[in-house]
């Protein structure tokens, strides 16, 4: 019979990796739309006005589709704002010449500092080059920007911690180190074009691989290389469309037992999928596996239907970008905790990595409700 092994230390130390990342939030938690709420009055706030001068920080983000994008806009935008900036904030919608458009015209509005969570990195570089030549620094967002020069600084989270959380949790839930059974699994993993997505992939295979050399873990698909599983754009839809394809062509005569996705989106593809397959909750259902802790992958953890997320504050990264941008527009130099990881092809990227951290239904009130990012009403609508 397999086991589910999540014991109470694995929750202690999921709540301890919280109060290790990348410092206390300051905002409100997202709204019920997804957007942000206004910051409450913590005495901790940034000052309303500083010496900023009038001077402009563009934001390029990539889509409004995921809610944590918008999240990220809204805080860093409240912000910025607050601090005295001009704040020019636009979603390219996953549209690669869009964001090429956007930041071309950002440049021409006369931007004194540009911050990029990319579509596309590779697709940039030359409008990268421009913001070089006409003085503007480059702060990358979450995602690399890939072979160029012209970035100054990376503020994200560990993305291959967050590949190993996941995969740890797979671990420690199906008790791999000691189990005598042996469990099927498929993988989801981000879009090929997003290095956060191989680095999430590398900290996850680094636990798993053994486990699939052993025959602990068999996928019965074959494809668990990167190439084999990326997903361009972190399309939900491909996700949904790949498991069924794995459910109807290898799991007719046995189930599915693990869903190792990348990103809550995979999940509800995951999800749907296996409910057409007339897979049930809390008979045959697997382990599905997440990131960004969104409301709606919060309701599904509750539910049964997703076993874990990683929890990323967009509050505290949103954080971590203002100031890097604030120090660079005052001549001064950022906090950055790595300057060994990020190499984009052209330099290593200095960064600050926020701490990625895991939940489930066994810690989700004390990490994301205590934690002020839900409320249990949001929750329980």
């Amino acid at each position: 019979m397999k086991k589910r092994v999540l014991g109470f230390l694995l929750t202690a130390v999921m709540a301890m990796g919280l109060f290790a990342g990348c410092g206390p939030a300051d905002t409100g938690a997202p709204a019920e739309d997804g957007t942000a709420t206004e910051a409450a009055d913590t005495g901790d706030a940034a000052p309303a006005t500083t010496s900023s001068g009038g001077k402009r920080v563009a934001v390029a983000m990539p889509t409004q589709s995921s809610e944590r994008w918008i999240n990220d806009g809204s805080n860093m935008k409240e912000k910025l704002e607050a601090l005295g900036y001009e704040v020019d904030l636009q979603y390219a919608e996953d549209d690669v010449q869009a964001q090429v458009s956007q930041i071309e015209n950002m440049i021409a509005a006369g931007a004194d500092c540009l911050v990029i969570a990319a579509v596309d990195s590779s697709a940039l570089v030359n409008v990268e080059a421009q913001a070089k030549d006409a003085g503007i620094p480059i702060i990358a967002y979450d995602r690399l920007l890939m072979d160029t020069d012209a970035v100054s600084y990376y503020a994200t989270f560990d993305n291959k911690g967050v590949g190993t959380a996941i995969g740890k949790y797979i671990e420690e839930n199906k008790d791999l180190k000691n189990t005598s059974e042996t469990y099927t699994i498929e993988f989801f993993m981000g879009s090929p074009d997003d290095n956060n997505a191989v680095m999430l992939y590398n900290g996850l295979m680094e636990v798993l691989q053994p486990y699939l050399d052993n025959g602990t873990l068999v996928c019965k698909s074959g494809r668990t290389s990167f190439d084999d599983t990326c997903i361009l754009r972190w399309s939900q839809e491909t996700a949904q469309q790949n498991c069924e394809n794995y459910l109807t062509g290898f799991y007719a005569d046995e189930d599915l037992d693990i869903c190792a996705t990348a990103f809550d989106g995979f999940a509800y593809g995951c999800k749907a999928a296996l409910e057409g397959a007339g897979y049930k909750v809390g008979e045959n259902w697997p382990l599905i596996t997440g990131q960004d802790a969104e409301l709606m992958a919060t309701k599904n953890i509750i539910a049964g239907s997703q076993t874990m997320s990683i929890y990323k504050d967009t509050r505290l990264l949103a954080d971590k970008c203002v100031t890097m941008v604030q120090a660079v527009l005052e001549g001064a130099e950022p906090e950055i905790n790595d300057t060994e990881q990020y190499d984009n092809g052209k330099l290593v990227v200095p960064s600050y990595l926020c701490t990625p951290v895991a939940v489930d239904k066994d810690n989700y009130k004390e990490i994301i409700v205590d934690g002020g990012y839900y409320t249990e009403e949001q929750l329980a609508e």
